[in-house]
């Protein structure tokens, strides 16, 4: 894992376009932290467009935090553009287990091939069929080792699978690492679950190592959330510090700071 810097230059070289089916509420932080990781957002939501713009996009995210009808009709015809052109597809399974709809969705969204299937405990647990205790789209209480959860569903549909958190579950159904890095400030802002989606997409986009490259995305926007937090006054000003940071990283502070352990 000594070449997480190298994935981030290719970032900035290549400047990859991310398209976004994703959450209205966090829509413009998704966009700003692709922008400052030198990606290239764009929301394309309209089921008239979405096939056409997954299929010049470099990688595909779709986030389900604001479901309705029509919003999932754009993303199953993005993703099946985007499985056909072979971009890996970021699928950030907000708020499942709260609602029967939301649960009914996320297994229609997971019959197309998925790169990386992103939650916190309780989503990710609650995608795995395991009843959970959620608080809409934050965390609930599972009974259970996350760990083995999120290697078991890794295996079952043959993807990444990232479970965000204090500390970050991520496996491919055979090794598991968990990114220890990041910082509290980090949940007390709305969006950091949806940006961290995004910038994996991003990380994907150019390594098709995809644990790989959710691994080092996670990495880095956590480090940049240390640095950030280490001169902010509150969360206002830490989110802003937070894009400062990202733009600065360097490869002299990534392997200084990084915080990374394989487990299996």
């Amino acid at each position: 894992m000594d070449k997480i810097y190298q994935v981030l230059e290719r970032v900035r070289k290549e400047e990859p376009l991310i398209h976004h089916i994703t959450n209205w509420v966090t829509i413009y932080d998704c966009a700003n932290i692709v922008k400052v990781f030198a990606g290239s957002p764009v929301m394309a939501h309209a089921p008239e467009e979405a096939a056409d713009m997954a299929s010049i996009a470099d990688a595909l995210v779709i986030n389900i935090g604001t479901l309705n009808n029509i919003t999932v009709e754009a993303m199953k015809s993005a993703m099946a553009a985007a499985n056909k052109k072979g971009i890996p597809v970021i699928l950030d399974a907000v708020g499942v287990g709260a609602t029967k709809y939301r649960n009914e969705k996320i297994k229609e969204l997971l019959e197309y091939k998925i790169a990386v299937l992103k939650g916190n405990a309780s989503e990710i647990a609650s995608t795995a069929g395991i009843s959970v205790t959620t608080k809409g789209v934050d965390s609930g209480n599972v009974s259970g080792d996350m760990v083995s959860i999120a290697r078991e569903l890794a295996r079952d549909k043959e993807c990444v699978v990232v479970v965000t958190g204090k500390e970050d579950i991520c496996t491919d159904g055979e090794s598991v690492y968990i990114v220890k890095n990041g910082t509290p400030m980090l949940s007390q802002i709305v969006g950091a679950g949806c940006m961290a989606g995004s910038v994996i997409a991003t990380f994907c986009a150019v390594e098709k190592d995809y644990l790989f490259a959710a691994i080092a995305g996670l990495v880095c926007f956590e480090i940049a959330a240390e640095n950030a937090d280490k001169t902010s006054e509150g969360p206002g000003t830490f989110k802003n510090k937070l894009f400062d940071k990202i733009s600065t990283l360097s490869d002299i502070s990534i392997n200084k700071m990084k915080k990374l352990e394989k487990i299996r």
